[in-house]
């Protein structure tokens, strides 16, 4: 079997891309897998909920976070009047979920909703004064550890990765076009799986 590093310096060769961008590739993408892991467990977000004494879990929390819409985090529509149907659109989830926790967070006490502004006709949520208590004291617990890691990084470095990391989180919204750019190289890619299923069957059947 073909060593993935040689499979993937091959397929940047043949795609016009510098080949040795293969070792670059293979760590980033190790790294963004172990982070990811690392992100679905949420342990840091367990390890808030717990340490403050909090009474709700991470989707509530999600939901109050997307409330209160801080501008770093929501940029694309932070000043927007938040509804349910926004907050499903922060927090990339269907709008029944979000309209459950949000009645979930009514129900409890941190969350309420109010006639906007804009149009009476119109229900926007707003925290109460305990859900904008619970949003600041988790961004604090986040800060205060992140701020003790990132304490020996001297100036120089945080300069150049933030605004690395800040463009490597867009990525995403840039591969659909990379995708339709290689679709003759990802259609060979999924011909080689359909080829090799039908070998591993083929060779079950003779066993």
């Amino acid at each position: 079997m073909q060593d993935r590093h040689e499979t993937l310096r091959i397929l940047l060769d043949k795609s016009g891309h510098d080949a040795g961008l293969a070792e670059a590739l293979m760590r980033i993408d190790a790294v963004a897998q172990n982070w990811r892991r690392k992100m679905h467990k949420r342990e840091l977000g367990h390890r808030a909920l717990a340490a403050l004494g909090l009474d709700i879990d991470l989707a509530q929390l999600d939901v109050l976070f997307a409330i209160a819409a801080p501008h770093y985090e929501f940029e694309s529509n932070a000043e927007a009047e938040t509804m349910v149907s926004t907050v499903a659109e922060r927090l990339m989830i269907d709008p029944s979920r979000a309209s459950r926790v949000v009645a979930e967070m009514v129900n409890a006490g941190y969350v309420r909703r109010a006639v906007s502004q804009k149009d009476s006709r119109r229900t926007v949520l707003e925290l109460t004064a305990a859900g904008d208590a619970i949003v600041t004291a988790v961004h604090s617990y986040k800060w205060l550890l992140l701020s003790e890691f990132f304490a020996g990084w001297s100036d120089e470095d945080l300069a150049v990765f933030v605004p690395m990391l800040e463009r490597y989180s867009d990525w995403m919204s840039t591969s659909e076009s990379s995708e339709e750019k290689f679709a003759d190289q990802i259609g060979d890619l999924a011909n080689s799986i359909a080829a090799a299923r039908a070998e591993a069957g083929s060779s079950s059947k003779s066993g």
